[in-house]
């Protein structure tokens, strides 16, 4: 498969904006590249933003509602952004959020995690285990009596599959699914997808090792809580829906980790994306495609409410 045309489009106006790379660039300078979505919002039911405590301090979130109360249970999404741990909010991600709250009939709870090289691992893991805890307790008073899951993109996938891991081993929180959107897995950069698009297709390979820098500094990067691929065992994680791009860096380690699932005996839908970039699916006015996927991941979640997973 080739590049999808508008990918093609996209990469050629982001080499006309002539950017440096973004391993050259100040904190604040590197955050001004990733802003809120210009293009209409999908409509939602409500927004609310609010605050609970968590153990580096209080800890931002912002929750939406469903536009319209589906036919089945109302489940519970907590979302991590992404942004390689270093830039992204919660702002930066609302469109996603929003579509994922409609086609999965899911109170969205976005997690505004403390960000690195300030907040270093585990600050952030910390702050997204605390999420899905303090979203649980609100389970009642949000009205939700469906699924609870967890989902993220890139470095926020990286973050879910995190925190799914901790919520099998701990307890804590029982978590009846995962969303992986183009996931950060495994911090190792020579997989045949970081050789082939290294160079030239939006997220570098550079720019992965900055931001892996930037995320653990001299801590052992391939420790499980850091790069999921490297858990000693995947089994009995809930069902996962894994996204990845064919044109994305972190192509590999996404499915690599379906292969592991799958290979624990864990449920695992999968597909990659023919002709995609990295971060496609904050792209929705240039992709039909992003409609698409969050569709199938909208059908995913009934399927997991109708195997029994509350």
């Amino acid at each position: 498969m080739t590049l999808h045309p508008e990918s093609r489009r996209l990469l050629d106006e982001l080499e006309q904006l002539a950017l440096p790379p973004i391993q050259t660039q100040t904190l604040e300078e590197a955050r001004k590249r990733l802003v809120a979505p210009e293009e209409p919002l999908e409509v939602v039911g409500e927004i609310v933003d609010e605050e609970f405590d968590g153990r580096g301090g209080s800890v931002r979130v912002r929750r939406y509602h469903p536009r319209h109360g589906g036919a089945g249970p109302l489940n519970l999404l907590v979302f991590f952004h992404g942004g390689g741990w270093v830039i992204g909010s919660i702002e930066t991600h609302e469109n996603l959020c929003r579509q994922l709250s409609n086609a999965c009939n899911a109170v969205v709870v976005s997690v505004d995690y403390r960000l690195a090289p300030e907040s270093p691992f585990p600050a952030p893991v910390e702050d997204c285990v605390a999420g899905l805890e303090w979203a649980v307790a609100c389970r009642g008073t949000w009205g939700v009596d469906g699924i609870t899951g967890v989902a993220g993109d890139s470095a926020g996938g990286n973050l879910a599959a995190v925190v799914a891991l901790n919520a099998r081993d701990s307890a804590a929180s029982r978590v009846d699914c995962q969303i992986l959107l183009y996931p950060v897995t495994d911090r190792n950069l020579d997989t045949r997808s970081y050789l082939d698009m290294a160079e030239g297709y939006g997220l570098t390979r550079k720019a992965m090792a900055w931001f892996w820098q930037n995320y653990m500094g001299e801590q052992d990067a391939s420790q499980p809580l850091a790069s999921p691929l490297q858990a000693e065992s995947v089994a009995n994680l809930p069902p996962t829906f894994v996204v990845t791009a064919e044109y994305d860096t972190l192509r590999d380690e996404g499915e690599a980790y379906a292969d592991r699932l799958q290979e624990a005996g864990v449920s695992v839908l999968r597909e990659c994306v023919p002709g995609m970039l990295h971060g496609f699916l904050m792209h929705p006015g240039r992709f039909p495609e992003v409609g698409q996927v969050i569709g199938r991941i909208g059908k995913w979640t009934q399927q997991c409410e109708q195997a029994g997973a509350t």
